[in-house]
């Protein structure tokens, strides 16, 4: 190869990764900063707190001798990352860890530093203390249930019930993930359905509402619903499920916004379903416009009971 070719080559591609890496450089000081100060700002507006309840005393001690995390709980110390293997299929090419000694694969685009770091991120959000913890001893499923996953992403929540549970609707609209479902759920196909949708409030090649869906499938009996803020566009899409003369229960995530909580509560009661906040709390910081009280339950717990005689 001409050497001139190969210098002119290193001098295009040096410049460009040299910029990378100060960009890189500035966004991790610029995120170690803004961290820095949202803890300061919690610690001084819980300082200041008259009569700080025992849940929020807890991630006050937690703070002021520890960095902030999303999970302000001395439970994450269980978790290494390094701890973690991630292993390669090479019927498929795909990576995958061992989740309840059963495969859960990961898009094909992941490094394997990546995988490491989501699956550390699962084991904490699922963690027997953690305020984002779906089931509960008294809030659980049983084998009559059929699950919908509603934002599946990898998976792992339906992974773990799989062989709980009658059958279960995957819903998710990245389609990167829809590979790796297909995967991870291939020993359970007559059992799992995977739609590669959003649930919103509107009907669209990208988009299905859940009264939409249950025209078709109205089997569901339990609801997981974790989409990235967008949990109030589903429920506005879902008054026909909500309002329907059958039990069913559903875990749905408050983090992501602020007013989630207060919000679902007020509307799911109108539904006659009973509510319960999950315990504890998350400091959700990826939320650049978090502000005082700063402390989001994880979800919200709700249940339809319908008496025999009604």
């Amino acid at each position: 190869m001409n050497l001139t070719f190969v210098k002119n080559i290193f001098k295009r591609l040096i410049p460009n990764q040299l910029k990378s890496r100060i960009v890189s450089r500035i966004e991790n000081r610029k995120q170690s900063n803004y961290l820095i100060q949202l803890k300061s700002k919690i610690i001084k507006f819980y300082e200041n707190k008259i009569n700080r309840t025992s849940e929020e005393e807890e991630v006050f001690n937690y703070l002021i001798s520890n960095p902030i995390a999303v999970f302000p709980y001395d439970f994450q110390e269980k978790y290494n990352k390094s701890d973690i293997e991630v292993l390669k299929d090479f019927s498929n090419e795909l990576h995958y860890v061992l989740h309840d000694n059963k495969k859960l694969y990961f898009k094909r685009s992941y490094t394997i530093a990546k995988i490491k770091s989501l699956y550390h991120g699962l084991l904490l959000d699922q963690d027997p203390n953690s305020p984002h913890l779906y089931l509960t001893k008294d809030f659980n499923l049983n084998g009559k249930d059929v699950i919908a996953d509603i934002g599946a992403a990898e998976g792992n929540f339906s992974l773990s019930n799989i062989e709980k549970v009658k059958k279960i609707y995957l819903f998710e609209c990245d389609s990167e993930w829809i590979e790796a479902l297909e995967a991870t759920f291939s020993p359970w196909k007559e059992k799992v359905v995977i739609c590669n949708k959003f649930v919103s409030n509107i009907d669209n090649k990208d988009s299905i509402t859940l009264d939409t869906f249950i025209k078709e499938y109205d089997d569901i009996t339990f609801l997981k619903v974790d989409i990235e803020g967008e949990e109030a566009n589903f429920l506005k899409g879902a008054h026909n499920f909500l309002n329907s003369l059958k039990q069913f229960k559903m875990a749905i995530c408050t983090y992501h916004k602020q007013e989630d909580l207060a919000e679902f509560m007020q509307l799911l009661k109108t539904y006659n379903l009973e509510v319960q906040p999950s315990n504890r709390y998350m400091i959700f910081y990826h939320d650049h416009t978090i502000q005082a009280p700063y402390l989001r339950r994880g979800l919200l717990r709700a249940q339809k009971k319908i008496l025999n005689n009604e």
